[in-house]
């Protein structure tokens, strides 16, 4: 199911690590160009810096209601998908593909895309962007296990 609503209102936060910087500012730039609004978290540079901090941003952002969605950039992905998935009511996914992106907000209700600069290329990454933005969460029977995994 792709999402047929304006994106106009869409908020999405970024954040990355140093790994993650030029990765970041690209897709800051190709989610703007869709009419999504960017909010850009941090880091400014490529001065190096710990990711669990920008991870944290992002993270509140998303869970204050000023973000509808965030984007996770480090090298990998990986401990920025940790470091999200600490805080309950997050959701990150790592996703290496489109169909990872896509599956992972419909099936699993995923509010933050994480990526890895350093192991996929700046095409793959905004494929993963646009797909993970204009899926829709599916409900049925995938609310149903997320019920079992959901924090109070």
């Amino acid at each position: 199911m792709i999402n047929s609503s304006s994106t106009v209102s869409l908020k999405i936060a970024f954040g990355c690590d140093h790994a993650g910087y030029p990765l970041h500012i690209h897709l800051i730039g190709l989610a703007a160009s869709h009419g999504y609004t960017p909010i850009d978290c941090g880091t400014f540079d490529q001065s190096s810096v710990d990711y669990p901090d920008y991870a944290l941003k992002v993270v509140e952002t998303v869970k204050a209601g000023e973000a509808n969605y965030g984007v996770l950039i480090c090298g990998t992905g990986i401990g920025m998908s940790i470091a999200a998935n600490r805080h309950p009511g997050i959701r990150a996914a790592h996703c290496s593909t489109e169909y990872e992106a896509t599956v992972a907000r419909q099936h699993n209700k995923a509010n933050i895309l994480c990526l890895g600069a350093r192991v996929i290329g700046i095409g793959v990454a905004g494929t993963c962007l646009m797909a993970f933005l204009k899926s829709d969460f599916l409900g049925g029977r995938h609310q149903t296990r997320l019920n079992k995994i959901d924090l109070p």
